[in-house]
């Protein structure tokens, strides 16, 4: 797994990009990235998944947790998972909507999306 952090100009959103794999052994570097930047003051944050080629509970787990941590400091958390991503269309929005926690997200379909504060999040 690939992470890399930008700022974003709009709105002071942070932007962690995610590519490769979520799993038991590359999450915790996730779960790192989302706490350093709640620790740095970042407290909008969009995690940008549409290169993520696999997530398995571990990866979801991570997810869950960074929603929790974000609510617990009033903060925003927001995904971008494109209908056609990582290859053969998202993975990671198959499983979150196969486990049922989808609807807990608000999920974009790029960064411009995301990081504007007038676009509406992608229905569940």
């Amino acid at each position: 797994m690939t992470l890399r952090m930008s700022e974003s100009g709009r709105g002071g959103w942070a932007v962690v990009r995610v590519s490769g794999e979520m799993d038991l052994v590359t999450s915790p570097a996730l779960r790192q990235q989302v706490h350093d930047a709640v620790a740095d003051g970042r407290h909008s944050l969009v995690l940008d998944l549409s290169d993520v080629l696999f997530c398995d509970s571990s990866g979801v787990s991570v997810l869950v947790a960074a929603r929790r941590l974000m609510r617990s400091c009033q903060g925003r958390l927001r995904l971008i998972l494109p209908a056609q991503g990582a290859v053969d269309g998202s993975h990671v929005n198959r499983v979150l909507a196969a486990l049922g926690v989808r609807r807990l997200f608000e999920v974009y379909p790029d960064v411009a999306a995301a990081v504007d504060d007038e676009a509406e999040p992608l229905s569940a």
